[in-house]
């Protein structure tokens, strides 16, 4: 009989562990969607405001834009073509902040990250801009978009504790001749 419930326990506890690691599998995916998710609104919170919009304006759907042109009657001038301004682009509003002499969002994070010394995640970063740079407005989906442009840029290095992510600021790297010795050694 202790045969028995030994056989049904072990027969359980596989089938806890089989659950566990589907759940798990779930999990990671579902994490990984709400990154990518995440990502997303931060681009399109970047786009928004290079556009100047709010989030009360309306945006056209489909059938409006379709009956828009087709009420033009092929007749519509383009907007570079009328002569109005379109809106500067990332590239564009980036250079004119290098110019100006204010220090890009790349700099200022990569500044703080070097300051501090040790992995920060992306709240810890918002954190410290805002009370370094009470005069900027410092949302953190662009500063997690910032950090990964500089992970992506080899600037910045991201690491995984569990679910949460650091950054640190990339030092510069030592020279190869001096890691190796002289040679004959």
């Amino acid at each position: 009989m202790s045969a028995d419930y030994g056989q049904r326990v072990a027969t359980d506890l596989a089938a806890n562990h089989e659950e566990q690691q589907r759940v798990r599998s779930e999990l990671e995916r579902l994490k990984e969607e709400l990154d990518r998710l995440e990502r997303d609104e931060a681009v399109l919170t970047q786009v928004q405001a290079v556009l100047g919009e709010t989030g009360s304006k309306q945006r056209p759907t489909r059938a409006r834009a379709d009956r828009t042109s087709a009420k033009a009657g092929g007749r519509r001038k383009t907007a570079k073509a009328a002569g109005v301004p379109s809106a500067p682009s990332r590239g564009t509003a980036a250079k004119a902040k290098r110019e100006s002499g204010a220090p890009t969002w790349l700099d200022l994070v990569t500044e703080t990250l070097t300051a501090q010394g040790e992995p920060r995640s992306a709240a810890e970063v918002t954190t410290a801009l805002q009370k370094a740079h009470p005069g900027r407005a410092v949302k953190a989906p662009v500063v997690r978009n910032t950090l990964e442009q500089g992970v992506a840029q080899g600037r910045l290095e991201r690491t995984r504790q569990g679910r949460s992510v650091f950054y640190t600021a990339i030092t510069a790297p030592v020279a190869a001749d001096a890691v190796q010795g002289p040679e004959g050694s």
